[in-house]
């Protein structure tokens, strides 16, 4: 991957150097129809966008953008519109797409911030809505088109917010509240002082919890014209922004255009904690995800010379290609059931961490009665029905997984699976038991539950040191009727474990899931992928993708080299199969694939 990083210098530098016959911005163009490149820039670098020492919009036809958001207010910061015009106006001139933006963040006289322990607002003061309702009306004539930045959404615990709330828990407050901010603040303003305009809301990725700070995610998709997701993964080995996996970009998109499958149409992240191959892996997971539009934020890191940008240059046809081809052949894989508001209990973005073991996890808001693989976090219990739901599914033939979270909440459920519950709560295991020897597991591995088997088969099972009790069962699976149930005794992270480090949103440690050996992450990755006919043998921090029937997305996330070895129901005998990438043979062994992927590298596989 440092080569890939190397070449996409080079080439801008030639392109810079007038080499190249086509400039990236020329590319950029042609390829719009495939996927647009954006940025954003901040309300403080509006107001100083004419006093930059290098030109803007040079600038930016460099790296490939061809479309720009200027932000109307940040911080306390309001733009006046003449100064937004004349912006407005000199990126227009200069052949980019112009539409406006808002971060509604507390700062100077306007509204008043929240009581809590992050920098949102109390939206339950009527100044607060007053104030950013004032912004809106002046703004939304200048564009056709706008957008909400991360932060429509509340934590606040004020006295006037508590009195507002009443007998309610604060996630059904907050929710009703912001869907009336929305409504009111928002909307109707932007489209009386513009009827014409476009209204679109970015919701952040913290998707486990958007409903305990007033997310509606199903209420806004409906009210809104677009939706644009958040994608910024950054970095997934430090705590800066938080222990995020890079497959989260793939789950968060998913799953909300799952909720608004004809809205939902662009893609958000950004430089922060990202080096440059951080900082692409972002695209790569949104465009599977269906993205065509990639938004970066901001213009002040492009400026300021990140890697990512030439990084992400350099890749834009690859990019674009792929766009084009998950828009008739979208990414296929085990449906992850995840219902609108529920809540995660100890299962909080379990998707993320299983999409880096290579299960290609496809999160869905409704429940997907014909899947292949069926997987059934705690989120899914919010479903009243699910029980039913999953006898049904069983009683077909299917395949579901549950985690040990879920036969908490739906106790009904545990003598389906074989398993006899000693103990709900989280332990740690010191090493998982793989061909009968126990191994190590750095960090240890999080359990959801103390288990026994009962009458399930163990597929993998755990020892739990200082505690009198025999292995625990950490992978079982019992027929139920045509089916089989199978039960990952999986803990990620509950609210206990944020409250323990002081997070709020973001994955507050790593876990020594992904540090399972690859003997026992081949049976655990098995469970969800022989209903699709796939097999992939390789160690933990490798995603695969199935790109419609018959082409692979793999990406190695780790810092060296990886040897695979996968079977598809495309691989047939006598068959080529290339990296599309590269146009590189990839040799067909017993009826895999089998290749080596080099450190932090990725590869688009299909037959020749």
């Amino acid at each position: 991957m440092t080569c890939m990083l190397s070449l996409a210098m080079m080439l801008l530098c030639s392109i810079r150097a007038g080499a190249a016959p086509e400039s990236v911005y020329e590319r950029a163009q042609a390829r719009q129809n495939d996927l647009v490149l954006g940025v954003y820039l901040t309300a403080g670098t509006v107001e100083r966008v004419f006093e930059l020492e290098q030109d803007p919009a040079a600038l930016l036809r460099e790296y490939g953008f061809t479309r720009v958001t200027i932000e109307v207010y940040r911080s306390g910061h309001i733009v006046p519109a003449g100064h937004l015009a004349r912006v407005r106006d000199y990126f227009r001139e200069h052949g980019f797409d112009v539409i406006g933006g808002i971060a509604t963040t507390p700062g100077g006289e306007t509204g008043v911030r929240q009581e809590g322990p992050l920098d949102w607002y109390n939206w339950q003061t009527p100044k607060t809505r007053q104030d950013l309702e004032a912004v809106v009306r002046s703004a939304a004539p200048l564009f056709d088109v706008f957008v909400i930045d991360d932060f429509l959404c509340t934590g606040d615990v004020s006295a006037e917010s508590v009195e507002a709330k009443g007998d309610r828990s604060w996630s059904p407050y907050r929710c009703e509240l912001m869907v009336s901010v929305a409504r009111d603040v928002f909307i109707a303003p932007a489209k009386e002082a513009n009827p014409d305009i476009t209204m679109i809301i970015k919701f952040p990725q913290w998707y486990d919890l958007f409903h305990e700070y007033g997310y509606a995610v199903a209420s806004h998709a409906a009210r809104f014209d677009r939706v644009w997701v958040g994608t910024e993964t950054r970095g997934a080995r430090t705590q800066r922004y938080g222990f995020v996996q890079p497959y989260e970009a793939f789950v968060n998109y998913r799953w909300i255009a799952s909720v608004a499958p004809d809205t939902t149409e662009a893609a958000w992240f950004d430089h922060g904690d990202c080096d440059a191959l951080d900082f692409v892996d972002q695209a790569y997971q949104s465009v599977l995800a269906g993205a065509r539009i990639l938004n970066v934020f901001n213009f002040a890191d492009v400026l300021g010379g990140h890697p990512g940008d030439a990084l992400l240059a350099g890749e834009l046809d690859r990019l674009a290609d792929l766009a084009a081809a998950v828009r008739t052949a979208p990414v296929q894989g085990a449906a992850a059931y995840k219902p609108v508001d529920s809540d995660a209990g100890g299962n909080l973005y379990v998707m993320d961490f299983l999409g880096m073991l290579g299960v290609p996890l496809v999160p869905v808001a409704t429940f997907p009665r014909e899947a292949k693989a069926l997987f059934l976090p705690v989120q899914a219990a919010a479903d009243p029905a699910i029980f039913a739901k999953l006898q049904e599914y069983l009683s077909r033939g299917g395949r579901a997984i549950v985690t040990a979270g879920f036969l908490e909440r739906v106790p009904e459920a545990v003598a389906l699976a074989g398993v006899e519950p000693v103990l709900f709560e989280p332990v740690q295991a010191s090493s998982i038991l793989a061909n009968g020897e126990p191994m190590a597991v750095p960090q240890g591995l999080d359990l959801a539950a103390l288990l026994k088997p009962g009458n399930a088969e163990i597929l993998l099972e755990a020892i739990v040191d200082n505690v009198d009790v025999e292995p625990v069962p950490f992978l079982t699976r019992r027929g139920v009727q045509s089916g089989d149930l199978y039960v990952l005794n999986c803990h990620t992270f509950s609210q206990a474990n944020f409250d323990a480090v002081g997070e709020v949103l973001l994955a507050p440690r790593p876990l020594g899931l992904l540090e399972l050996p690859q003997g026992a992450a081949d049976t655990l990755r098995a469970v969800f992928c022989e209903p699709l006919g796939l097999t992939l043998e390789a160690p933990t921090r490798v995603s695969m993708q199935p790109i419609g029937e018959r082409a692979l997305f793999v990406q190695n996330y780790n810092e060296t080299p990886v040897t695979l070895a996968l079977r598809t129901p495309a691989v047939t005998a006598g068959a080529a199969w290339r990296n599309r990438f590269t146009g590189a043979e990839v040799a067909v062994s017993d009826g895999r694939l089998v290749f080596e992927l080099g450190a932090r590298d990725r590869c688009w596989l299909e037959p020749r």
